[in-house]
């Protein structure tokens, strides 16, 4: 299960926050997304679960709780929305 975590600090390090989630269980992948320009970090990520039950007691853990001064967000990852062709 692919979740979305939001409202993280901009300091926290893709195997922190691994170490966020695995406490609910099994972390197949840890992705922060970072700014290409000034390479630091945007304040969100994505965490891949490797059950459905792993990822929901994430989200019911991680929710609302304030982690570092700042209140976390995490739900369902919505797939990617594909854009269209460019016009010219």
């Amino acid at each position: 299960m692919k979740l979305f975590i939001g409202s993280l600090p901009y300091n926290i390090t893709e195997s922190e926050l691994s170490e966020l989630c695995g406490q609910y269980g099994s972390v197949v992948s840890a992705k922060l997304v970072i700014d290409q320009f000034s390479g630091q970090s945007k304040g969100f990520g994505f965490i891949e679960m490797s059950t459905r039950s792993e990822g929901h007691k994430v989200m019911e853990g991680l929710n609302g709780k304030d982690y570092k001064h700042r209140t976390l967000v995490c739900n369902e990852a919505k797939p990617p929305v594909k854009k269209g062709a460019r016009r010219r």
